[in-house]
């Protein structure tokens, strides 16, 4: 539909990508409040409404980024079932090495954590979660010759490995940053795809002979079309 509309000139490529952006906005936040409002308190977490509200915009956050990943794969890849792979794909490297099922320093540091630990969103989302969930709360320590009690933010430290130089809302703030950076690869493709693409589509349509010349004078399209 964004390609019909474009070759028509009703709206530019930022126009589309603001408004894509702007229209998922409603439903991802649903998607995010109803399903996150009947799994948070059957799990019995903190009873806080703030915390609650913590927890749905960071739900939200990432469901944004997913989106926006998403739609970033499709501008690279024209196939709707490659696309689904390759995203699925990404994300599922992402999910593996955001400190869940291998806590941070497990993972081997190169590439694994350095950087796909520290650009998968995952991470910024379990991060915030377990400080939305565990600081400020105490439990009793089972551990011989330790104090009686160990507190929330001891746990993240010791055994989730959680980065405790920063609060919650800044892993909620890096999250919405990733959101713009995505969009702004997803206009970037779509601009470079949009000039490149008539442009390899010509020279492949050229015979060996043309695509010769086309290389030792790069004539502009529109005369080169016109010549033939």
């Amino acid at each position: 539909i964004f390609g019909r509309e474009r070759l028509n000139g009703h709206y530019a490529v930022g126009a589309f990508v603001i408004g894509n952006t702007i229209s998922s906005i409603p439903y991802l936040f649903l998607i995010s409040l109803i399903p996150g409002a009947l799994a948070y308190y059957l799990v019995g977490l903190q009873k806080d409404f703030g915390h609650f509200v913590y927890f749905v915009l960071l739900l939200f956050s990432s469901m944004t980024v997913v989106e926006s990943i998403m739609m970033t794969v499709a501008s690279i890849v024209p196939n709707y079932l490659m696309g689904i792979i390759t995203g699925a794909g990404i994300q599922g490297i992402m999910l593996l090495n955001g400190g869940f099922f291998r806590l941070p320093n497990d993972l081997p540091d190169p590439i694994w954590r350095y950087p796909v630990y520290y650009i998968a969103f995952h991470t910024y989302t379990n991060q915030g979660f377990y400080k939305n969930e565990y600081e400020g709360l105490s439990f009793n320590n089972d551990r011989a010759g330790g104090p009686p009690t160990i507190s929330g933010n001891e746990v993240l430290r010791s055994y989730w490995q959680v980065d405790m130089g920063y609060s919650k809302w800044v892993d909620l703030a890096i999250l919405v940053s990733m959101v713009v950076i995505y969009r702004l690869m997803f206009w970037g493709i779509i601009i470079s795809v949009e000039k490149l693409k008539p442009i390899l589509k010509y020279y492949m349509a050229a015979s060996p002979k043309q695509s010769s010349m086309i290389l030792e004078n790069p004539t502009p399209i529109s005369s080169q079309q016109e010549m033939v």
